[in-house]
């Protein structure tokens, strides 16, 4: 992707179009161009060179999005951080990438001055709506340079990103994509959804964009024209009001998310009629909350997906009109995916194994760590670390993840099927399950409740549910009722909180 180019393209064909909506103000697509090539022009001043790695540690703010596309239209390397991340794993991320620039902002229990002092190779930092001795100003950056087209060329290989993913809090594990990848996303969408997205939409974003599911929101932006509806969090009723305010077309959410807005009071309120496709992502228990949230926007496709930070999802999504919503789908015709046994042998329709995938969209490798680039990565197959089956159509169904199967006595319990079996009791608004030990059996799931405003479900009640469902070895042994479960900052259940929960209370 050819950022310069792509910005001057929207910038003349979409003259007084909104590229972003953010807290009710409008930027249009020449002031979108104009403020990324601004930036560019201050980023090449402060010495930032074609590879170099310019991190941006910012919440849900447009400046995230000038500070992305700013790097790549001089050839650099973004690395975006969540910001919920402490100041210990930033220095842990920065350092590992040898960050030479960070764009943030302040932040309570984060020192600027004490991260240059940590970081060496860190050679300036730009702080946003924020004044710090420490830092320069965002803002005057940008009022004092000219919004010229930057000359740099990449190559397709040239490295663009880099995601840190999980392992901020040990040892760093960053995703490497290129710029060829940077079409990806893009291209499969148009793919999946039938190329129904185009300069006509509204989309709303509510996702990180220190996740892919945020940033290919901005990827989608540019290649479309479409107008971004920017939300700084996830707040439900928000969310709501903005589908509703600004007739948006289509959005993609984790599950949780769903259930968040099913739990509204005011739910039923709204008018969603604006909506074409929605979309799921990130969890393999979503089909419930999908058809519960269709009841309100029955003529909305409903698109359950699947794929990974290294995979550049969307990898696999189920086709338009498709009523198989337990099935991610099948992948776009460029990328190759087989469920494999535990030997590397390919398993046949119906078999549950290793789901593996391999394209020009899966990434390279990890940053500075071969070890784990080897272990993942075998003769140009992707091992993903889900639990997968084919159909005999072809449909691909995700059951869990490895460290999400669970060993009961020699049979195999997935934790997303108890899980879903879970949401469709009527007083159940959320639900996780994990395997604990237990010295007859080995492991035992155990389930997380959380049930509806009002609602009380008893541990009996649960069980004489669930049997109706489930083979007697699947049922949870415990049950723990929550107010709400654990979630990390891309809304999906963090279930190793839940496990240290449980050790710790053992």
């Amino acid at each position: 992707m050819n950022i310069v180019e792509v910005l001057e393209k929207c910038a003349r064909d979409y003259p007084v179009k909104p590229a972003i909506i953010f807290r009710q103000e409008q930027i249009s697509f020449p002031q979108l161009k104009d403020k990324v090539f601004a930036f560019a022009q201050a980023l090449l001043k402060l010495g930032v060179k074609p590879g170099d790695k310019v991190a941006i540690f910012l919440p849900n703010w447009p400046e995230y999005i000038y500070s992305y596309l700013a790097a790549w239209s001089i050839g650099a390397c973004s690395v975006p951080l969540d910001f919920m991340l402490t100041e210990d794993e930033i220095v842990s991320c920065l350092g590992h990438c040898e960050a030479k620039i960070l764009v943030t902002k302040h932040k309570a229990n984060l020192s600027l001055a004490a991260l240059k002092t940590r970081l060496p190779l860190l050679e300036k930092i730009i702080a946003c709506q924020s004044e710090d001795e420490s830092a320069l100003s965002f803002e005057k950056l940008l009022g004092t340079e000219t919004a010229a087209a930057p000359k740099t060329q990449t190559k397709d290989d040239d490295l663009a990103i880099i995601f840190y993913t999980s392992g901020t809090t040990g040892k760093p594990k960053g995703v490497l994509i290129n710029y060829a990848q940077l079409d990806a996303p893009p291209k499969s969408m148009a793919f999946f959804v039938n190329s129904d997205l185009g300069p006509k939409d509204t989309a709303l974003c509510a996702l990180p964009f220190s996740h892919l599911g945020g940033l290919i929101y901005i990827q989608n932006t540019i290649t479309f024209g479409l107008t971004l509806v920017l939300m700084e969090r996830f707040m439900p009723l928000d969310f709501l009001k903005n589908v509703q305010n600004y007739k948006v077309n289509f959005f993609w959410i984790v599950p949780s998310m769903y259930y968040a807005l099913l739990q509204l009071k005011e739910f039923e309120t709204f008018d969603l009629s604006s909506l074409r496709w929605i979309v799921t992502f990130g969890a393999s228990n979503s089909p419930e909350a999908l058809r519960r949230f269709q009841q309100f926007c029955p003529k909305t496709f409903l698109l359950n997906g699947w794929g990974l930070t290294e995979t550049n999802a969307p990898t696999v999504v189920l086709p338009m009109g498709s009523k198989n919503i337990e099935s991610v789908g099948r992948p776009a015709p460029w990328i190759q995916v087989k469920v494999l046994a535990d030997d590397g042998g390919e398993l046949a329709a119906g078999g549950v194994g290793e789901v593996a995938v391999k394209s020009w969209v899966v990434t390279a490798g990890y940053f500075k760590d071969e070890p784990l680039t080897r272990s993942t990565i075998r003769d140009g197959w992707f091992y993903t670390g889900d639990l997968g089956r084919f159909d005999a159509e072809g449909f691909l169904y995700i059951v869990g993840r490895k460290k999400e199967m669970i060993k009961v006595g020699g049979e195999i319990v997935f934790e997303p099927e108890v899980e879903a079996s879970l949401q469709k009791h009527p007083d159940i608004a959320e639900a996780a399950v994990i395997g604990i030990a237990d010295k007859l059996r080995g492991e035992v799931p155990k389930a997380f409740v959380v049930t509806k405003e009002g609602k009380t479900v008893s541990t009996e009640d649960l069980r004489y549910f669930l049997r109706q469902h489930l083979a007697h070895f699947k049922i949870p042994h415990q049950f723990e009722f929550c107010s709400a479960l654990p979630k990390n900052r891309v809304g999906k259940i963090d279930k190793e909180k839940l496990r240290e929960s449980s050790l710790s209370a053992s």
